[in-house]
């Protein structure tokens, strides 16, 4: 099926040269993938070589390569990722909220703190971001939605109503949420978003992509399948990937 959110650097551990995009791709391949999207975060945007991606994508025929990038969505930043977005032929954006005032909320040194804050004003303050970054119109793709949740701490309000516009927003603007699956690997152990929120994207229409946030070639992939088959229980039909910023839909029947 499809990995749409796959980082070939890392977190700067490593260089994006032919080996490296290699192990990325005969792991996608390796496990039948039909498609993957290098997205890198935009913090790393000097060590990032897309034209030889491009390159070396041509000896994996049967593989879709598409290149986009994470941006970090920071309200004052628009004008700064919009000039990226121009810099390359992109097929897709993703746009994500790691962090809250300046607080970057989902590293593990963190975590004591979200315990210490009032839970519904957390996810509020998260959401409002996300409806920021969905209303830009700089984004194909907003990643991992309920992010919020990555240290276990739940709202005592509905999860839907804290969602709500951030949902009508991105419905709104025709982007597409991914079914991240490296939920499963954190403190709250399950996918992003969670399945209520599934069930009310699937119910407004919304698209979804799948993307495993593999940090490194090993976990290219992973948990896709079981992903892609909790969809098909919900009643959805399709997933969506991208070339050059338009969806491509892939039937799940």
């Amino acid at each position: 099926m499809l990995d749409l959110h796959v980082h070939l650097l890392g977190h700067e551990d490593r260089e994006a040269n032919r080996e490296t995009i290699r192990a990325f791709l005969d792991e996608a391949s390796k496990r039948g993938l039909k498609e993957i999207g290098f997205a890198d975060h935009d913090y790393y945007w000097d060590q990032m070589n897309f034209p030889l991606i491009r390159e070396v994508a041509k000896d994996y025929p049967n593989l879709a390569v598409r290149i986009g990038f994470e941006a970090e969505y920071r309200p004052k930043d628009e004008e700064r990722i919009k000039h990226l977005i121009e810099q390359f032929p992109f097929d897709f954006v993703i746009g994500s909220v790691h962090e809250i005032n300046g607080w970057a909320f989902d590293i593990p040194e963190e975590e004591h703190k979200h315990r210490q804050k009032e839970a519904d004003e957390l996810y509020r303050d998260y959401f409002d971001i996300v409806t920021r970054a969905a209303r830009s119109g700089l984004f194909t793709t907003i990643g991992h939605f309920d992010l919020i949740k990555v240290f276990g701490v739940r709202p005592m309000s509905d999860i839907l109503g804290l969602a709500d516009e951030a949902l009508t927003t991105v419905a709104e603007h025709g982007l597409v949420l991914e079914v991240n699956t490296n939920g499963r690997y954190k403190p709250v152990r399950e996918f992003y978003p969670e399945q209520r929120l599934m069930q009310e994207i699937q119910r407004r229409g919304i698209n979804f992509t799948l993307g495993s946030d593999a940090h490194c070639a090993e976990v290219v992939g992973r948990d896709i399948d079981e992903a892609t088959q909790l969809l098909r229980r919900m009643g959805v039909r399709s997933v969506v990937g991208f070339a050059n910023l338009d969806k491509i839909n892939y039937s799940l029947d």
